[in-house]
């Protein structure tokens, strides 16, 4: 009844209604993956038409003109980082835009050759760093310091600005850590860090969407993120990212074609005049059809707000936690507490999550596994509704009340 009762509150159920969903699947996976929408699904046929029916024309012409596309969608993806119109791009993936970035700002110095990370960090993201410091002629296991976590799970804020001594040239961390849905106090660290002349770059892959961010308040040099999460844009979407006016200055330390100035990109001249704001830092021909879902899924967040979102993911998540602590004890939930310190997924630890989450599946309820032990669910505010999450814990206590997981094999690599 009470599931019930905040469904027919929520402001924002009517958007419940625009995402592709199973009937009696319940989706909690999309920390991993968002859903399709109706929108997102129309503006791919749209640009995919502009293909058929203008060719080359599509560049100039269209409703959405694939030749500024990036930077249009930069600009509307801004506000939900937090940024200037001008210091966000559509572009690249995650770990391209990394690349990107490093090579841009990350200028080592005798005495300063350090890129902070932690060891809870996504493995692609320490891939990207671990190999910049090569190319760089510096030895990883040297040079790249990870903050250490306590209880495998979290980080305190106390240890990180521990690590930030006189040595440290760049700090990349995650805003919310993939696994325990910790998220961390980004002004904070940013401020700390800039005490030491440390630049700071952030992983916003498990926020961008959940909640808000003040990018350019806070004083972040730069950030990253990819768009198929929170932002429903599809698996393979087109990435973002953010380049503080301050440092729009710099170079491309990847140069390529797109990021010229736009007004002289068909010079063809072999002196590189690179674009004055974050789209220097694109690098080839965008991928339009990587990015047209983002231009329906845009209005969504547009409408929705990025603050009316942040709300309800917090009640949501608040109500699973309530109802996984009552009906199914057994699971150690490892997402802190206190709403300012997590993100939009919520994290339980069973020394059998591997087994459980492929019961789950079969129950019609998917959730996300983590090695080794780790079940996350995210119910995702504006396509899970509170009578989703009710149910999926009644099924999900069945499930261990019966001891259904045990049917199951624990092989952990056949579970995304």
């Amino acid at each position: 009844m009470e599931a019930a009762l905040l469904d027919q509150q929520d402001p924002l159920r009517r958007f419940r209604e625009e995402f592709f969903q199973e009937e009696g699947r319940i989706y909690l996976d999309g920390n991993s993956l968002g859903l399709m929408s109706g929108r997102a699904e129309d503006k791919l046929l749209q640009l995919s038409m502009s293909w058929k029916q203008l060719g080359i024309d599509g560049w100039t012409e269209g409703g959405h003109p694939w030749f500024t596309l990036s930077e249009d969608l930069g600009r509307r993806v801004a506000p939900l980082v937090g940024a200037l119109p001008h210091e966000v791009m559509v572009t690249g993936s995650i770990t391209v835009n990394i690349h990107q970035l490093l090579s841009t700002l990350f200028q080592p110095e005798q005495g300063r050759e350090v890129i902070l990370c932690d060891e809870l960090n996504f493995p692609s993201d320490i891939y990207a760093t671990q190999s910049h410091l090569r190319l760089r002629g510096l030895d990883p296991e040297k040079t790249l310091r990870k903050v250490q976590s306590r209880d495998g799970l979290t980080l305190r804020k106390e240890d990180i600005m521990a690590e930030l001594n006189e040595d440290v040239a760049v700090l990349l961390l995650p805003s919310v850590l993939y696994r325990s849905g910790q998220l961390l106090p980004i002004r904070e660290i940013t401020a700390a860090a800039h005490e030491k002349g440390i630049l700071v770059g952030f992983d916003l892959a498990h926020s961008i969407g959940a909640l808000p961010h003040s990018l350019h308040e806070d004083g972040v040099d730069f950030a990253v993120w990819c768009h198929y999460k929170y932002m429903n844009a599809g698996p393979g979407s087109a990435g973002g990212l953010y380049v503080h006016e301050r440092h729009h200055t710099n170079q491309p330390g990847l140069g390529g074609w797109f990021g010229s100035d736009k007004t002289k990109q068909f010079d063809m001249d072999h002196s590189f005049t690179k674009a004055e704001d974050a789209g220097a830092y694109q690098i080839g021909t965008p991928h339009i059809f990587s990015t047209a879902p983002l231009i329906g899924s845009i209005e969504i967040f547009e409408e929705a707000g990025i603050g009316q979102i942040r709300e309800k993911s917090l009640a949501l998540t608040a109500f699973l936690r309530k109802l996984a602590a009552d009906r199914v004890p057994e699971l150690r939930d490892v997402t802190p507490a206190h709403d300012a310190e997590r993100g939009g997924h919520v994290a339980f630890a069973h020394e059998e999550a591997a087994r459980i989450c492929k019961a789950l599946k079969a129950d019609g309820v998917v959730p996300d596994f983590r090695a080794p032990n780790i079940i996350r669910l995210a119910p995702v505010a504006l396509y899970t509704s509170y009578e989703d999450v009710e149910e999926a814990i009644s099924r999900l206590a069945r499930i261990m009340e019966e001891e259904r997981y045990k049917n199951f094999t624990n092989e952990r690599n056949v579970v995304a």
